[in-house]
C-alpha cells in the first residue's frame, strides 16, 4: 500500500502556482547528511531514495543549494535528470553555509539572484517551479523585505522561476507580499506539537496559497504524544503516518514534504496518504494539539 503511486494519489492533488502536484512530496534536506555526504554507500542510498520517491509518484521535491552546500542539488540531478515533465522542483534562497557548515545570511537582493542562478545551474534546468524567500531573522516586514521580494519577482518575470514563495514568515509578511504580487506557497514550521503558524495557514487557505509545513513530524515531542500513539494503534498504522495524515486533514491546500534518507521511512511517509482519520481520531488529536 505505502509504496504505490495509488496510495499517494489518495491524498489528492493541489496547485502550486501553475503546477499540479500530489499532496505528499519529498523534502531532500536530510540527504546532505552531516554537512556533506560521506562515503559512496551513503551516496548510493541517497540516489536510491530519490529514484524511489519519483517511482512512487512523488512529483514535488523541495531542495536548496545551501543543503550540503551543493550536495543535495547535485544528487537530485544525478538521480533524476532528465526530469519527468510533471516534476516540480522547489528551492529556497536567503542563506548560505560557510566552510564549517554554519548557516549564514545571504539575503541581499543581488545575493538572492545569485542563489537562484546557482540552483538553476546545479540542477541543470532553465526554470524552477518555485523559489521560496527564506527569512532568516525576525525582522518585521518593511522596505528591506520589499527589496528582497522584488528580486524574486524580477526572476519570475524574466522566466527563471514559475512562482514566488515565502518561508519562515509571519501573517504580516504574507499580507504585505500578496499586496505586491502573487504568492504560490508558504513554508513554515508547523506540526502537532507546534502550531505557531496557525494564522498563516488560515490566511493561505483563504487566499488559495499552498501551505507547506516543515518539520512536519514535530520530532520526539510530536510523535511520542500519547494521543498520537493511541490513534496509531487503533488504526493500525505508524505514529509518523498519523502526524502526517493529521496535517493533510487540516486543509486541502496543505502540501507535505517529509524528508528521510531511508527507503523504508520514505514508504512509510508516502503511506500517510492512505490513512483516513475518522471523527474520533480528529477529536483525540485536536484535543492533544490544543494543549500544546
Amino acid at each position: 500500500m505505502a509504496g504505490s503511486a495509488y496510495s499517494i494519489d489518495r491524498a489528492g492533488v493541489q496547485t502550486l502556482g501553475i503546477w499540479l502536484v500530489r499532496r505528499v512530496g519529498y523534502g531532500a534536506m536530510q540527504l546532505s547528511g552531516d554537512k556533506v555526504l560521506g562515503g559512496s554507500s551513503q551516496r548510493k542510498a541517497a540516489l536510491d531514495v530519490l529514484r524511489a520517491a519519483v517511482a512512487a509518484g512523488v512529483n514535488h521535491i523541495d531542495t536548496a543549494q545551501f543543503y550540503g552546500p551543493g550536495v543535495v542539488n547535485e544528487l537530485i540531478r544525478e538521480a533524476l535528470y532528465p526530469y519527468p515533465a510533471d516534476l516540480a522542483i522547489v528551492t529556497k534562497v536567503g542563506a548560505r553555509r560557510d566552510r564549517h557548515g554554519a548557516v549564514l545570511l545571504f539575503d541581499e537582493p543581488n545575493q538572492l539572484r545569485q542563489s537562484i542562478e546557482e540552483n538553476l545551474t546545479a540542477l541543470g534546468v532553465d526554470r524552477l517551479a518555485a523559489v521560496n524567500l527564506r527569512l532568516m531573522d525576525s525582522a518585521a516586514p518593511g522596505r528591506r523585505f520589499d527589496a528582497q521580494l522584488a528580486a524574486l519577482i524580477k526572476a519570475r518575470d524574466e522566466g527563471l522561476i514559475d512562482g514566488v514563495g515565502l518561508s519562515n514568515i509571519s501573517a504580516a509578511h504574507l499580507t504585505r507580499a500578496t499586496a505586491q504580487t502573487h504568492i504560490v506557497c508558504v513554508q513554515n514550521l508547523f506540526n502537532l506539537a507546534d502550531q505557531g503558524s496557525a494564522d498563516v495557514l488560515a490566511l493561505c487557505k483563504q487566499r488559495h496559497i499552498a501551505f507547506v509545513p516543515f518539520f512536519p513530524l514535530g520530532g520526539r515531542r510530536g510523535l511520542s504524544a500519547p494521543a498520537v500513539s493511541a490513534v496509531a494503534a487503533r488504526l493500525g498504522v505508524k505514529p509518523a503516518q498519523v502526524a502526517l495524515a493529521w496535517l493533510l486533514d487540516l486543509a486541502p491546500n496543505v502540501l507535505l514534504i517529509p524528508g528521510t534518507r531511508s527507503q523504508a521511512h520514505l514508504m512509510e511517509n508516502l503511506g500517510a496518504a492512505s490513512v483516513e482519520l475518522d471523527d474520533a481520531a480528529r477529536a483525540t488529536l485536536g484535543k492533544a494539539a490544543a494543549v500544546r
